[in-house]
């Protein structure tokens, strides 16, 4: 389930061969993305390593899924929160846990995004792959 969000992201971003288009599909996907209410912007939800504050919030089912909610101070940043939480999304702790970052390399953010924005996409799967990797 995680793969096939994922490919369908990449088959969308990949079909753009200008950076700019790319870039404004991004920032548009983060502004129609919702908003996060101001009561979950709390410290304990901020993404360390992002150059924006980003909030990557968790919502934990009965049946061990896990949904996400984020948002971002920065449009980019809030298009790829975005993004990843609902490639996430709807999904189990151990399917979170076994995903590997290589396969984040279809959405070839190294091409996307400046290097610090990288670092923070990759922050941003530390914290999801963490609360698939928690036990309570």
């Amino acid at each position: 389930m995680i793969k096939d969000k994922l490919k369908t992201y990449i088959d969308i971003l990949n079909g753009m061969e200008d950076t700019m288009d790319r870039y404004t599909w991004l920032m548009d996907f983060g502004k129609k993305s919702a908003v996060l209410p101001d009561k979950h912007k709390l410290k304990e939800f901020e993404v360390p390593g992002c150059q924006s504050q980003t909030w990557l919030v968790p919502h934990f089912t009965y049946d061990d899924k896990i949904y996400f909610v984020a948002d971002s101070a920065a449009l980019i940043s809030k298009g790829m929160v975005c993004l990843l939480a609902d490639v996430f999304s709807n999904s189990t702790r151990s399917d979170i846990a076994s995903f590997e970052e290589k396969e984040l390399s279809g959405l070839e953010l190294d091409n996307l995004l400046t290097p610090g924005r990288r670092n923070g996409v990759y922050s941003m799967l530390k914290v999801i792959q963490s609360y698939g990797s928690r036990k309570d």
